[in-house]
């Protein structure tokens, strides 16, 4: 009868040394977060206006916007945020919300800023309002290869 009490509390002494064992916590580390890159030659793939669509009304194979680090061309224009070519900064490189345009003379203008991957491609989404505030435009655009 002894014998049987001894291996029960060997029993339970080793369930609550296994049991203490795996509450032990670990410290994992995240990682790095790739900043976001937009340099390259962007075209619009869809474009709004206040919710209509007008991608089958308006050609916009043709629109270009090229990044090149710090700056951006404009190519083929459409009603943008901006006219003129300048430089762009974004207001986070690795979470980005916002990108801003500077125009070259011209003051900076900020706008709505997402960089979703789509069907496996990075696509930009720009929100923004050129002139009028009554018009919102929502630009979706994919790098062309």
């Amino acid at each position: 009868m002894k014998k049987n009490y001894n291996i029960k509390g060997m029993l339970l002494l080793m369930l609550v040394v296994l049991m203490a064992a795996a509450c032990k916590t670990e410290k994992v580390l995240p990682k790095q977060e790739a900043l976001k890159d937009i340099s390259g030659s962007w075209q619009v793939i869809k474009a709004t206006r206040n919710g209509t669509d007008l991608t089958a009304l308006v050609d916009l194979s043709q629109f270009r916007i090229n990044f090149d680090g710090v700056g951006y061309k404009l190519m083929n224009k459409l009603p943008f945020i901006v006219t003129q070519d300048g430089a762009f900064s974004l207001d986070d490189p690795l979470y980005p919300y916002k990108i801003t345009f500077t125009a070259a003379g011209g003051t900076p203008v900020s706008t709505a800023f997402t960089y979703p991957i789509v069907n496996g491609k990075r696509q930009l989404s720009l929100t923004f309002s050129p002139g009028c505030t009554n018009n919102a435009y929502v630009y979706v655009l994919q790098r062309v290869n």
